[in-house]
C-alpha cells in the first residue's frame, strides 16, 4: 500500500498536460505551446514547452508533451551536445530526418534511463514534435514518439497536435490544409488554444508561439499573455459567433 502511494505521488509529481501545434503550410511553419504545468485550485505554475535553436543557415523549434522530467532532460543533453559541439550537436547535423533520429534516440535512451521500481516508462513518456530549415531546403515537420521513431508532415497531412488535443481538434480539421495560408491558419490556431483552454484548467496562458514565413524569410516569435489584444478579440468574437449560428440550427425532430 505504502509503495503504491509512493509511486501515485511520484506520478502525480513529474506528469503535466499541455497543448502543442505545429503545422507545416504552403508559405511556411507555424508552433505553438501553451506554458501551464500545474493547474490545482491553489497552485498555477508555468513552463516553457517550445524551444528554439538558430544559427546560420538554420532554424529549428523542439515542442514537448508528457512528462515534465523527461523534457528537461531530453532539451539539457541537446544545449549541452550544442555547447560542446559534439557529433550529435543538432545545428551541425546535415538533414533534419538525421536531427529528428537523434533526438529520437536522445528521447527513447533519456526515458530508458529514468526507469526505476517505482516509476515504469509509460509514466516518464513523452512526445515531441521538431520542425524548421536547413539553408535552402524545403522545410519540414516531425512527430517522435516516446519510442523514438517518429512520422513527418506531408501535404496530406500537414499539422500536428500533441497533449490535450481533443477540444482544440475539431476547429484545425475543419479549416486548415496545406494551402491555407499563415493568416488564416494563425487565427485558426488561436481559436483552437482558447477552445483548449475554455475547457480544460490543465492548459492555459502564456502561449509562446513561432511563425516561421518562407515567402518573406521572417521569423517572429510571440508570447501571448493574457492580456493580448489578438487573443481578447478572437474569444470575443468566436463566442459570439458560436452562439449566433448555433440558433440557426433547425431543432431536432422527436416526433
Amino acid at each position: 500500500m505504502i509503495i503504491i502511494l509512493v509511486q501515485y505521488i511520484l506520478t502525480m509529481e513529474i506528469q503535466t498536460v499541455t497543448y502543442c501545434v505545429a503545422m507545416k503550410l504552403k508559405d511556411g511553419l507555424i508552433f505553438a505551446s501553451d506554458t501551464r504545468t500545474n493547474a490545482g485550485m491553489d497552485h498555477i505554475s508555468t513552463y516553457r514547452k517550445l524551444f528554439y535553436f538558430k544559427n546560420e543557415d538554420r532554424e529549428i523549434v523542439i515542442q514537448s508533451a508528457g512528462n515534465l522530467a523527461t523534457t528537461q532532460s531530453v532539451i539539457a543533453k541537446i544545449n549541452q551536445n550544442i555547447k560542446d559541439n559534439t557529433d550529435n550537436n543538432i545545428l551541425k547535423i546535415p538533414t533534419l530526418f538525421e536531427i529528428s533520429q537523434i533526438v529520437g534516440t536522445i528521447l527513447r535512451e533519456t526515458i530508458i534511463e529514468s526507469k526505476s521500481e517505482l516509476i515504469d516508462t509509460s509514466t516518464l513518456s513523452c512526445s515531441l514534435m521538431l520542425g524548421g530549415y536547413i539553408a535552402n531546403n524545403e522545410p519540414e515537420l516531425y512527430n517522435i514518439y516516446s519510442e523514438g521513431n517518429f512520422i513527418i508532415a506531408n501535404e496530406e497531412t500537414p499539422y500536428f497536435q500533441i497533449g490535450e488535443n481533443k477540444y482544440g481538434k475539431p476547429i484545425i480539421d475543419r479549416i486548415v490544409n496545406y494551402t491555407t495560408d499563415l493568416e488564416n491558419a494563425l487565427k485558426c490556431t488561436m481559436i483552437s488554444f482558447d477552445s483548449t483552454i475554455m475547457s480544460n484548467l490543465s492548459v492555459g496562458l502564456p502561449i509562446d508561439l513561432v511563425v516561421m514565413n518562407r515567402k518573406e524569410n521572417k521569423t517572429t516569435q510571440i508570447r501571448v499573455a493574457k492580456d493580448n489584444e489578438f487573443l481578447l478579440k478572437i474569444r470575443k468574437a468566436w463566442g459570439q459567433l458560436i452562439k449566433e449560428n448555433f440558433d440557426k440550427v433547425p431543432p431536432f425532430p422527436l416526433s
